[in-house]
């Protein structure tokens, strides 16, 4: 008689496969929404470090800032460069800005794709609060405050 693995063996196999596989995938798609938030939250530190400097310089800060490109001088690139490329969120769209027409102060937004940080907010009504949908690439159907904002020390984000 031949030794070899019955069929019930090799499907059993293969389940505890399939499983484990699963499980080290669930893990990496995490990991990679939390590396992609952790970037999200540098790119708002580095950009308010920019804006502070603008503001330092001008005693205003700037009415919009263009994604992708240079923050300049009111005055133009050639008189001086705060931030050589304002980063996009890595999603690829753009953060959140705002600010007041006298350019008194602003507030920064992003959305974070950490299950954790999200879910509280979508059972409770924030009337008022910037949309994750004005900014960030998000599933249809959930609408989520941005849960992540910077500001000048003026005000809160």
């Amino acid at each position: 008689m031949k030794n070899s693995f019955t069929l019930i063996e090799l499907l059993v196999v293969i389940a505890i496969l399939g499983l484990l596989s699963t499980l080290i995938s669930g893990n990496f798609f995490t990991s990679l929404k939390k590396s992609r938030d952790a970037k999200r939250k540098t790119d708002l530190e580095q950009i308010q470090r920019a804006l502070e400097m603008y503001y330092e310089d001008n005693s205003r800060y700037p009415s919009i800032i263009m994604f992708g490109n240079q923050l300049c001088h009111p005055n133009g690139c050639n008189y001086k460069i705060y931030m050589q490329k304002v980063p996009n969120d890595p999603s690829g769209t753009n953060y959140g800005y705002r600010t007041d027409t006298n350019g008194t102060y602003f507030q920064l937004y992003a959305c974070l794709e950490n299950n954790q940080q999200i879910l509280p907010y979508q059972s409770q009504n924030y009337s008022g609060v910037i949309s994750c949908n004005n900014y960030c690439q998000y599933p249809a159907g959930i609408n989520v405050p941005c849960v992540w904002g910077l500001s000048s020390p003026n005000t809160t984000p």
